[in-house]
């Protein structure tokens, strides 16, 4: 198929989801590796990848590719009269296709014979955080921490290490164990439990300084027949303190209207927990917003027309 299909003055692009998942996991990318070099959260490549997101700017799309090390078409839906000439192709093609792939099945038994070691056995169970780039001075922020890979046997502990003098104000599920002066939560998710994500809202402390940064540190248990094993949580560990909105992904005192949508979906992610949508709303029609020290609390700025 010629480039030229996907050099359309179109700003977006239909993309291929079960593809990019398939070409990301064997090339044993993580979705935190893909989100830095495209520019986006994990939780952008997740819908990617689950068809959520069923179309991409072009500028996204080709850094995905790169990110992927493939080529642009190969992450694209194809159009229906590609599909129809793909067999051609195929059958033209299938014989020195099968003489390359037997010798590299040999080559790899080969090289599996001269250096077989027994590798690690995989972490029972992975994790990523999402955070945002911003919190308040005394504002609450949602934290999400993604059980990217579970093991179907036996239950998971999930510790988590929040800035001191921050406070969670609410979670889902609720912590199994809370200690709010020295930063500190864990949760127990038994065997069965098949939730995919642990939300909480963690409130900034008061004294917090301008321009400094909180940090998280987590870590995931996992429990199986084989014994156990800990491994770090991935993802965002560090958050600016500034008078921005959590909202605000840019920082420049405006959530616009791609902002919003990215809030409305980390909202609908944070199931269990309550955030305002009516404040966030306000925040959104005025234009620009500021944050109010008496007030303790971001309010509209309404633009002049």
């Amino acid at each position: 198929m010629s480039q030229n299909t996907y050099e359309d003055k179109s700003s977006t692009l239909c993309l291929e989801a079960s593809e990019i998942r398939r070409i990301r996991e064997s090339q044993q990318l993580t979705q935190l590796y893909v989100s830095k070099v495209v520019g986006v959260t994990t939780d952008t490549i997740s819908r990617w990848e689950n068809n959520r997101y069923p179309t991409i700017r072009r500028e996204n799309a080709l850094k995905l590719a790169e990110a992927l090390e493939v080529p642009l078409e190969d992450i694209l839906l194809k159009p229906v009269e590609a599909l129809q000439e793909e067999p051609e192709v195929l059958k033209k093609s299938a014989i020195p296709w099968l003489i390359a792939g037997s010798l590299a099945i040999v080559a790899l038994v080969i090289l599996a014979t001269l250096f077989s070691q027994s590798p690690p056995a995989p972490a029972s169970v992975t994790a990523d955080r999402i955070l945002p780039d911003f919190a308040g001075p005394a504002s609450s922020i949602p934290v999400q921490i993604h059980l990217t890979h579970r093991s179907q046997r036996g239950g998971v502990i999930i510790r988590e290490y929040f800035p001191k003098g921050w406070k969670i104000v609410q979670a889902h599920p609720p912590a199994s164990s809370l200690d709010n002066v020295n930063g500190v939560a864990r949760w127990i998710i038994k065997a069965g439990d098949d939730r995919e994500r642990v939300v909480y809202l963690v409130q900034v402390d008061t004294a917090a300084r301008l321009n400094s940064e909180g940090s998280f540190q987590g870590e995931i248990v996992g429990s199986n027949e084989g014994g156990k094993s800990a491994v770090p949580i991935q993802g965002e560990s560090k958050i600016t303190v500034a008078e921005v909105h959590w909202a605000d992904a840019n920082g420049d005192g405006q959530i616009d209207d791609t902002e919003m949508l990215e809030a409305s979906f980390t909202i609908e992610d944070m199931v269990g927990v309550h955030i305002d949508w009516h404040d966030l709303e306000q925040l959104w029609n005025a234009g620009r917003y500021a944050w109010d020290k008496k007030a303790v609390k971001f309010l509209p700025q309404h633009t002049v027309p």
